[in-house]
């Protein structure tokens, strides 16, 4: 009995022991600097041109390049308009040819008609002519530069109007090549808002892609903190995994807010949203894809980590 009561005595010492060296294990870990959450610059390419879509090409989670041929819509309607234009362009230009031609036969005619006026008035000045003859051989000049300047007018009306169609040509044709939708941001597909056979219009979201070979860490640091933080400088970044894992990765503080605010709602207690902070921005390279958007992570701004 006393045997079995001294071995429960020491057994009792060394789980106290442990117990104590435990709390003062954890009493001197430290506390992470700054606490955030992963962003990404998420892009929402929308169509640029409307009509049915012909071909949608993404899917969620596919890995796409940049300038990858993403959707085709179905520009029909738009050709023939255009076609349409086209064939109003080749009337205009028709028209200023004729218009041209005129032109210069009314040329001729003034030519013809001032040197009759002129002679005309020599004669009549000789008492060769009539003051009946000077009379019509003037209006004959007055009448072919009429003629002359309301020619002119309708040129210059002709060229404004083959200049509005051949601005709605080019519009068609633009509207023709946005039909095609190229992928304009290397990345992950996070969202896709069309499907092959909807209509769509100008505006109108087709998918949504972030590149996430880099993430963002969005995180608060108090007024007390600033003199600890600089732009460039290396910090240590741990994100959890598992119950009893992490990974730590190196940052870098690439962007430190110039206006403090409240601390978000979400982040802190009632009485710590009182307190003004100042929003940072540290990025992290994602080689092996374990960050994720919106993934919480912690920030030690002393600690140097190298890179994986």
């Amino acid at each position: 009995m006393r045997s079995y009561s001294i071995r429960s005595r020491c057994s009792a010492s060394a789980v106290v022991s442990l117990l104590v060296f435990g709390m003062l294990a954890c009493g001197t870990a430290s506390e992470p600097d700054a606490y955030g959450n992963f962003e990404a610059t998420e892009v929402v390419v929308a169509a640029q041109t409307s009509g049915p879509v012909r071909r949608f090409l993404v899917t969620e989670g596919q890995q796409i390049g940049r300038g990858a041929l993403v959707a085709v819509i179905d520009t029909t309607a738009l050709s023939l308009d255009r076609a349409q234009l086209s064939a109003q362009r080749a009337a205009m230009i028709a028209r200023l040819a004729e218009v041209g031609e005129q032109l210069r036969v009314l040329e001729v005619q003034r030519e013809i008609a001032e040197r009759v006026y002129e002679r005309t008035k020599r004669l009549q000045g000789q008492q060769a002519a009539t003051a009946q003859q000077l009379d019509q051989a003037e209006r004959d000049h007055r009448g072919v530069a009429a003629q002359l300047d309301a020619v002119r007018a309708q040129q210059r009306s002709v060229e404004l109007e083959a200049a509005a169609v051949e601005a709605r040509v080019a519009q068609a044709r633009d509207r023709v090549s946005r039909a095609t939708v190229l992928n304009p941001l290397a990345g992950t597909v996070l969202a896709t808002y069309a499907r092959e056979g909807e209509m769509v219009n100008p505006g109108q979201p087709l998918y949504k892609v972030a590149s996430l070979d880099t993430l963002e860490l969005r995180a608060y640091v108090s007024g007390a903190q600033l003199s600890a933080v600089q732009l460039g400088q290396t910090v240590e970044v741990r994100v959890q995994q598992g119950p009893d894992g992490s990974l730590v990765l190196p940052g870098t503080l690439t962007w430190i807010a110039t206006q403090s605010e409240f601390t978000p709602t979400p982040v802190q207690t009632r009485d710590e949203r009182a307190d003004l902070v100042y929003a940072v921005k540290v990025r992290v390279a994602n080689r092996q894809g374990a960050l994720k958007i919106g993934m919480p992570a912690d920030i030690t701004f002393a600690a140097t980590v190298a890179a994986p």
